[in-house]
């Protein structure tokens, strides 16, 4: 690791399209023939975030702009988090809680993902309050409804040794439960005791059934208590709570037992994705001192947003210069999708999920002069509100009222 390369989490602004390697993205619209809150501390400013972290190596650096400053800011806005009312804080301990109230037609994610140490398993969990790729909620929003908690989900994926496995089950609010440590939806829960984050999973795949069952202990190496606001608006909130943590997978069907390392975050929001947003990519890799972050997004209604994070082994976080853009093939859906890479190239090694509007990938690339391997995923919401895609996604994502 290069640690002159990462600096405190200084300024952020967002990309200038005019800067070689900071193009903005190009969203390429579906085909009529489609042949897939509660943060610790927020800081406003949107697109900027001033004098939070302390300096690599405790060295003493002059602060400045990402990308050295040649970009505009976007300017500050409301993003105190106040939109979901007093549960505006983390658990006692820093880490995630799940009792609070989300605003009508609004979201909250928790989102996690781990990979053997060699390489050859993985998964990824997501548990939904108001599912924004849901087409029931979508549905209910247009019909002036839009309650998140009637459209709750745990989404658990699979990869690698022993094939893929994919459950989406959609439920009521009669099938969930929240406390502070525990977010319930149907058989399946997240459960976090102040030190691990234990998901007991119990759900049927779809389309084709069959049972995943087991449970998965997330242990962070520390926990980041800062907040960073994706849009001018403030409307959407991403916490990166413990990018740097050991996993535990104990399946019984499929029978899969491993350890590897992890990574846990949360993402919250006033208003649907596709309000906001037209496209974003966003990847995470281990580094051999920590993990890095790149979260790019193609905003509606502002500049495209460069977020390039490092964090140590205790998951304190530093900004670095993000590396230029580099392309990736396109999935079979059509799917356009980039990261950033300090080399010319950077290598899909594996396509996790490919649907109309939404691609996860295994990538290979270069981040702070190391190669890594990286967890990646790519998103265009132009896509996924094409009125064919809305039809599609209730083959994938049943929905049961408990």
């Amino acid at each position: 690791m290069q640690n002159g390369d990462a600096r405190p989490f200084e300024t952020m602004r967002p990309v200038d399209p005019g800067i070689a390697g900071n193009q903005g993205y190009d969203t390429e619209r579906l085909r009529n023939d489609v042949p897939g809150i509660w943060g610790r501390d927020l800081w406003p400013g949107i697109a900027r975030l001033d004098g939070v972290f302390s300096a690599t190596g405790g060295q003493n650096q002059n602060p400045g702009p990402l990308y050295g400053g040649r970009q505009r800011a976007s300017g500050t806005g409301g993003a105190d988090g106040s939109t979901f009312g007093p549960a505006s804080g983390s658990g006692p301990d820093g880490g995630p809680l799940f009792k609070g109230q989300v605003n009508k037609n609004g979201y909250r994610w928790w989102y996690l993902d781990g990979l053997s140490e060699d390489g050859s398993r993985g998964f990824t969990i997501i548990a939904f309050i108001g599912s924004v790729f849901s087409p029931y909620y979508a549905w209910s929003r247009k019909r002036g409804h839009g309650d998140p908690h009637a459209f709750c989900s745990i989404n658990v994926a699979l990869y690698g040794t022993g094939g893929k496995r994919w459950a989406m089950t959609e439920r009521s609010s009669a099938a969930v439960t929240q406390t502070a440590e525990t977010f319930r939806v149907g058989p399946s829960a997240l459960h976090w005791d102040g030190r691990t984050l234990a998901v007991d999973i119990d759900e049927v795949t779809s389309p084709i059934p069959s049972r995943i069952r087991g449970q998965i202990h997330l242990t962070p190496r520390g926990l980041n208590d800062k907040v960073i606001a994706l849009d001018t608006e403030g409307h959407h909130k991403w916490w990166p709570i413990a990018p740097v943590a050991d996993v535990e997978v104990a399946l019984d069907k499929p029978y899969r037992h491993w350890r590897g390392h992890g990574y846990l975050d949360s993402n919250w929001g006033a208003v649907p994705l596709e309000q906001s947003f037209t496209t974003w990519h966003w990847s995470r890799a281990d580094l051999s001192d920590g993990a890095a972050i790149l979260y790019d997004v193609n905003r509606r209604n502002d500049d495209p947003l460069a977020v390039a994070l490092r964090f140590d082994e205790n998951n304190k976080a530093y900004v670095f210069d993000a590396p230029a853009i580099r392309p990736l093939p396109k999935t079979g859906w059509r799917i356009h999708r980039e990261t950033r890479s300090e080399t010319d190239h950077a290598t899909v090694l594996a396509t996790f999920e490919d649907t109309p509007f939404y691609a996860r990938s295994m990538i290979e690339t270069q981040l702070l002069g190391e190669t890594v391997t990286a967890m990646h995923e790519s998103l265009d919401m132009d896509r996924f509100i094409h009125p064919t895609t809305q039809f599609m996604l209730p083959f994938k994502m049943p929905r049961r009222r408990a």
